[in-house]
């Protein structure tokens, strides 16, 4: 497998991952190789005039991580809703190994496990009597149940927690035990909510070694979040919503490469009034952005600019900071959902 300079660069700009996670992110296999496990096409969900979800087409294999990325609003919660058969589509269907979501609910149901963004336990009970009620509900045998249990509860880290109640948990022990609770039964689709929302860094790298564990194992694995650096760490492949349609589709590298820019320099300290017209007027310069006191220059190659730049900066008198910055996700985000703020 080839690994471009471009990627490289950028994981390696990622200081919150740990260097032996992002070697092993290129050793895995492709999951191009794999068994389609989810396929989604055309999939629509309206609410009378209101589209939330508009003809989404895309595929999760064996063994793959799918990041479905997008604002708020975008329809993320509503997708999952349908795969989850929680909801029926307007239009469109997704299968599971074959099995339709909207003509075989049941049978879908027994193969998915769903970690909701909203933590669904019963605070009264203990954590092994959630896992134990859950279990039930998904018909998992006595004696094997018992034996998952205690398995589920050693990979999330609250075995010495086994009979407290969930009530008095913090908020990244729920969210560990609301994640195994979705694999009690052993699903072969593993569909995750925003499931580090909310918790401390402990949990939260907890959590994200998990889910790439079961990766490992061969589960499908559909992923929402609002953090890049878990996305741009965990998914094979990524999938961006803005407005209920899917704007791109793909790998982090693919989709970064698409771009008409591939480098970004920030200036930091530059006069709010000045004039930088004349940097577009040399071409090759996408756009130029101000935001939180820095201006952004979305460039082809940034040493082609930075002689004009710092003739600029020297009229304004002023001491500007200039940091040439590698193309990530979340400049990538931005572009697509057009959220970002322009000149």
């Amino acid at each position: 497998m080839r690994i471009s300079p471009a990627t490289t660069a950028l994981r390696n700009n990622l200081g919150s991952i740990d260097p032996d996670t992002r070697v092993d992110a290129f050793l895995r296999p492709d999951p191009a190789d794999k068994k389609v496990a989810l396929r989604v096409v055309g999939l629509t969900k309206s609410y009378g005039t209101t589209t939330a979800v508009n003809a989404l087409n895309f595929e999760i294999r064996e063994g793959e991580i799918f990041g479905l990325l997008g604002p708020n609003g975008a329809g993320k919660t509503t997708t999952i809703a349908m795969l989850a058969t929680q909801h029926l589509p307007s239009s469109g269907d997704a299968t599971l190994f074959g099995h339709s979501a909207s003509k075989d609910p049941f049978h879908v149901r027994q193969l998915i496990g769903l970690a909701p963004q909203e933590v669904s336990l019963y605070p009264a009970l203990t954590a092994a009597e959630n896992l134990q009620f859950f279990g039930r509900i998904y018909g998992v045998r006595h004696a094997e149940l018992r034996e998952r249990i205690d398995e589920l509860l050693a990979l999330v880290g609250l075995d010495a927690h086994r009979d407290s109640q969930v009530g008095i948990f913090s908020g990244g022990m729920k969210r560990r035990l609301n994640l195994a609770v979705s694999l009690v039964h052993r699903p072969k689709l593993i569909l995750l909510d925003e499931p580090t929302a909310g918790v401390d860094p402990q949990s939260r790298e907890q959590i994200l070694k998990i889910i790439g564990g079961l990766r490992d194992e061969g589960n499908a694995i559909l992923y929402t979040t609002h953090y890049m650096e878990e996305a741009e760490r965990l998914c094979d492949r990524l999938g961006i919503l803005s407005e209920g349609k899917l704007v791109a589709v793909g790998t982090l590298d693919a989709l970064l490469s698409g771009l008409e820019f591939a480098e970004i320099i920030e200036v930091r300290g530059l006069p709010a009034g000045i004039d930088l017209g004349g940097m577009k007027a040399l071409g090759g310069v996408s756009r130029i952005e101000r935001r939180d006191g820095v201006v952004r220059l979305y460039v082809k190659r940034a040493t082609d600019y930075l002689w004009p730049l710092q003739k600029i900066l020297n009229r304004a008198d002023q001491n500007a900071r200039i940091r040439i910055a590698p193309l990530s996700l979340e400049n990538l985000f931005l572009h697509l959902t057009g959220m970002e703020l322009r000149d």
